[in-house]
């Protein structure tokens, strides 16, 4: 199962442009929103040191990383890779 981590802040300007873009997503890939200000732990386990980051998980394993601000179409060859 793939899933998509989206380490984002409110105080983010690319984060900002990038939500609408996720939420456009939201049916064609699967993700999960993370606020680096309130999941500093998780930020931690998966090296975020920039935000936005995309972290794509596959049956829990990390097997890919993508930081700053996507396009729709790169987001999509991401996670199908």
């Amino acid at each position: 199962m793939k899933q998509i981590l989206y380490f984002s802040a409110p105080w983010c300007s690319p984060c900002k442009m990038l939500g609408p873009i996720m939420e456009s997503l939201s049916g064609q890939i699967n993700y999960k929103k993370i606020n680096v200000d309130n999941e500093q732990d998780l930020s931690i386990k998966y090296g975020v040191r920039n935000v936005p980051t995309l972290v794509l998980l596959e049956n829990g394993e990390v097997v890919g990383k993508l930081s700053g601000l996507q396009q729709k179409q790169q987001i999509l060859n991401f996670y199908n890779g």
